[in-house]
């Protein structure tokens, strides 16, 4: 770069231009000074400048790739590599970018732009935690673009933070009342056709604690996918590594009331996906996975199962397959310390256990405080004595097909 010598001409244009070789790739580059062809020396001194920039490597042309070549080859090039789950992840932020920002180059999306989009994403009543995931996943690929010199310079993007007294969870844990009401609301949102396929699959969220995505790419007789294992003592779960992070085979734990109900499929009934919600024209095509979450909502507002109101919009939340998730992690948290509840819910780390579903309920703490003081609050505050029948150890339960 120290080679570069950079010239003023005049190509009979309203400003005079300047121009240099470039020392790598031979090719010539010009540029406008700005300065009228009347004030040479001025446009000089912008030249000088321009060298001195070029000399120190402190100036980059901007990109002219266009938004659409750069999804192309990020898509082609860099997803491949990640998980599918995070591929997914990725077109929706770039669908989100398209739909708000309309971008024809890829420099357009300056960090004025960005600004612009995480506001509209507010706008439209999107979680924080879902605004921060498209942030997070387009500033990845502004920096994979900046690596491989299709961008000259990444934009600088604030994630959000959390506002002060915002809630944790988008929803919350539903009771064993409001389940029940969503299953006899189920024949009114599918079908009478579709009712059973659907009471099978809430139960088996509400058992199982799995994610959407993943209860819907649970097999029994996938290797290469998420698939139930009976080969054991008890039924497991194994993960390919391809569908892991820590790209590793694994092997997780179901809870009892979930291994009973795989259990009493019929053995000749154990192929293909073990949850297969079906449309209301049930000869019609799977359901997409947007589409099953879109029908446990309705299930959830037919029943009347509120679960948030929006304090700014006033915007209703009802039940969501992850609503069931959380019902899920809340019975199980009183049962198991946080180390097994966080392998039980698959969680990456155990502080999002600890943060959602360890030591959340106060009203059940305060509960077991006075039961164990028996109410004598002043003075006595001595354990009550357990009864003989509460002294015995607790009789094992295992569920149907289990050895003990």
């Amino acid at each position: 770069m120290n080679e570069i010598t950079v010239h003023v001409v005049d190509y009979g244009r309203k400003y005079l231009q300047m121009r240099y070789v470039d020392p790598v790739t031979g090719k010539q580059k010009t540029r406008s000074t700005g300065v009228p062809r009347s004030r040479r020396r001025e446009a000089e001194k912008v030249a000088s400048k321009w060298e001195h920039d070029l000399r120190q490597g402190r100036f980059r042309e901007p990109s002219k790739i266009s938004w659409g070549e750069f999804r192309i080859r990020y898509e082609d090039e860099y997803l491949p590599s990640l998980a599918e789950k995070t591929a997914g992840k990725v077109a929706a932020t770039f669908n989100a970018v398209e739909r708000i920002l309309s971008p024809k180059k890829l420099a357009s999306l300056t960090a004025e732009r960005i600004s612009f989009f995480q506001k509209e994403l507010r706008d439209a009543g999107r979680a924080e935690s879902t605004i921060k995931s498209h942030l997070a996943h387009l500033l990845a690929a502004l920096k994979w673009a900046g690596r491989v010199g299709l961008l000259s310079e990444v934009p600088t993007i604030d994630m959000p933070r959390r506002a002060r007294g915002s809630r944790k969870m988008k929803g919350r844990p539903i009771t064993g009342e409001e389940f029940d009401r969503m299953i006899e609301k189920v024949p009114e949102v599918v079908g009478d056709a579709a009712a059973e396929s659907w009471r099978h699959y809430l139960r088996g969220l509400w058992w199982s604690g799995l994610r959407l995505a993943e209860s819907l790419e649970l097999f029994w007789d996938r290797d290469d996918k998420l698939c139930v294992d009976l080969t054991g003592r008890y039924p497991m779960l194994q993960i390919p590594a391809e569908l892991e992070k820590g790209h590793q085979d694994r092997c997780l734990p179901v809870a009892p009331e979930f291994a009973e109900m795989l259990l009493q499929t019929p053995e000749r009934e154990r192929t293909g996906r073990v949850f297969n919600p079906k449309a209301k024209r049930v000869k019609g095509p799977a359901l997409l996975p947007h589409r099953v979450g879109e029908l446990v909502s309705a299930i959830g507002k037919a029943a009347g199962v509120k679960v948030h109101t929006d304090l700014r919009t006033g915007r209703l939340k009802y039940a969501s397959a992850h609503d069931l998730r959380r019902s899920f992690g809340e019975r199980w948290s009183s049962r198991v310390m946080p180390r097994v509840l966080m392998e039980l819910m698959r969680h990456e780390s155990i502080e999002t256990t600890l943060k959602f579903y360890v030591g959340r309920n106060a009203e059940k703490t305060a509960e077991t405080l006075y039961e164990a003081v028996s109410g004598n609050t002043l003075g006595n505050t001595a354990p009550k004595s357990p009864s003989a029948q509460e002294q015995a150890p607790p009789e094992t339960v295992v569920p149907t097909g289990f050895a003990k």
